[in-house]
């Protein structure tokens, strides 16, 4: 593997505005400093957390697909996050990872936020996602997903970074805080969580805190309160060697998912 470089944009988000929000992000990739491999926006960057899914779905081919088409081929990157997306009748949380050649894949959130009733408007996904970007493995999950270690499981290992876009608030920004890095160290893997900032339109605070951790858990970078568009470069010598020098993988236990749809 060669090292990879990921651009975190912890942002703000119009609360209902679609077409806001991609003109605003198209603005802030505007001004990348330097060249990228990954970029990453916040869950439902085009909303906010919503629960209005039959007012602000888009079908799987929509405009913002379009557009992150777009961003991809403009930035020779792969782009990703989440957005409500109607499928065949039902409504998903839908993350796409969209790439600079046109082509992309999607994962559906698998947990939904009970507390605020996403599971009775949204449909959870029932399967996981591992793609391949300059030979690493990368597995994308959503928010909630990071409170569930059996989901997030390394198992082989299968992935060498796993990612989490999230609308987190700031009520529970301890977990948010302290399950990242958790993951890193349980998972011998990268870990990055992008978030968003500001208050959205149900007057939810947010603090961001999105943050790159690495497989011993350290923190490589992290940012509060305020907007950040940030480039961090992930070592695969720093992987490799770590992974070779302390493999507890080798002594994990062995287990399949069962997923009832």
């Amino acid at each position: 593997m060669k090292d990879l470089m990921v651009t975190v944009v912890q942002t703000n988000l119009h609360w209902h505005d679609p077409a806001a929000n991609r003109q605003m992000l198209a603005q802030k990739l505007a001004n990348l400093p330097q060249p990228t491999d990954l970029i990453v926006l916040p869950e439902m960057f085009t909303t906010g957390f919503s629960m209005d899914a039959p007012q602000w779905a888009e079908n799987p081919t929509g405009a913002t697909l379009d557009w992150l088409k777009e961003q991809a081929y403009k930035h020779g990157a792969v782009v990703t996050g989440s957005l409500i997306t109607e499928d065949q009748g039902r409504y998903y949380n839908r993350l796409l990872w969209v790439r600079p050649d046109g082509s992309f894949e999607h994962y559906d959130k698998r947990h939904l936020f009970r507390m605020v009733d996403e599971h009775q408007v949204y449909t959870a996904g029932t399967r996981r996602l591992v793609v391949t970007l300059k030979d690493w493995r990368i597995c994308p999950l959503i928010c909630y997903d990071l409170r569930f270690p059996v989901w997030s499981r390394n198992i082989g290992p299968d992935y060498d970074l796993l990612l989490y876009v999230a609308n987190w608030p700031a009520k529970r920004s301890l977990a948010w805080q302290t399950l990242l890095p958790a993951r890193a160290i349980e998972n011998l893997a990268y870990v990055v969580g992008v978030n968003r900032v500001g208050t959205d339109g149900k007057n939810i605070p947010y603090t961001g805190d999105s943050g790159v951790y690495g497989p011993t858990g350290e923190r490589i970078w992290q940012q509060p309160d305020e907007e950040a568009v940030k480039t961090i470069t992930l070592s695969s010598q720093t992987l490799t060697h770590y992974r070779a020098s302390f493999p507890a993988h080798l002594d994990a236990d062995s287990f399949s998912l069962q997923v009832k749809d």
